[in-house]
């Protein structure tokens, strides 16, 4: 039996529309599970799940506000109808405002701290139930390494995904008794949207990201999809409530 093979399973990816979400949701496919792509934008989300169907994966989209309470309940419902069950969620969604702390606006924060880190909380809560019905799943949260470092101009996405690391510990903890596994992964420097709108803002920032990466380039989406095909599987039913660092060694260096 491989340990990694998710036939069989059904994985709900918030955000999977595009980017690291869409890296992810298409990894988790090519492994087996039939994927539900939660976003706002329908037109991304239908082409996300046509590329995936294209690769001989069944997958879907609902639009979700996971800010939404009531629309992070019907993401759950409308899951379980399409497919009969719901084994994994990857909370991948997530927004970056940046900018000096002093001069962010308590709106600016409230709304990252609500997509980023609330919209994590409520999509846990809305898919706990159909877990342990099932007798267990797994929740993957996506961090950054932002969790782990300070950064001048993020301090509400640092604090959010800060956040996002506590809330994977407390979940692990709070779930364990429902074989519910609750882990997160910390992406390094990834090439996506975000980044790339990081270096029109700041020009130089790639380049010195880079020369700290001791794996000698920038990540892809493909690289986050591994590990979270791991924690999507039976390879980790012994691990949770830890954080994973993804960023080609760049962490690890003085």
């Amino acid at each position: 039996m491989n340990p990694f093979d998710l036939t069989g399973r059904v994985a709900v990816v918030t955000g999977g529309n595009r980017g690291i979400g869409l890296g992810i949701a298409e990894g988790l496919a090519q492994a087996g599970a039939k994927v539900m792509i939660a976003a706002r934008d329908a037109a991304l989300s239908e082409t996300a799940v046509e590329h995936i169907r294209q690769r001989g994966s069944e997958a879907a989209f609902f639009l979700t506000d996971i800010e939404d309470q009531g629309s992070c309940m019907a993401l759950a419902e409308n899951t379980l109808g399409r497919f009969g069950r719901l084994d994994i969620l990857f909370n991948n969604a997530g927004i970056m405002i940046g900018g000096q702390p002093e001069s962010t606006s308590l709106v600016d924060w409230e709304r990252v701290m609500s997509t980023n880190l609330t919209g994590a909380f409520l999509c846990a809560q809305a898919v706990f139930p159909a877990m342990q019905r099932q007798g267990g799943g797994k929740i993957i949260n996506l961090g950054s390494l932002a969790s782990i470092f300070g950064t001048a101009r993020g301090a509400a996405y640092a604090a959010s995904k800060g956040g996002i690391v506590q809330l994977t510990r407390s979940l692990a903890v709070s779930w364990g008794g429902d074989n519910i596994q609750v882990n997160a992964i910390l992406p390094g420097y990834i090439e996506s949207e975000l980044t790339r709108r990081a270096e029109n803002e700041r020009p130089g920032s790639f380049a010195a990201k880079l020369a700290r990466t001791p794996a000698g380039r920038i990540g892809t989406p493909q690289d986050i999809a591994g590990a979270a095909v791991f924690l999507a599987s039976a390879a980790s039913d012994y691990v949770t409530g830890i954080s994973i660092p993804v960023d080609g060694g760049y962490g690890v260096q003085i």
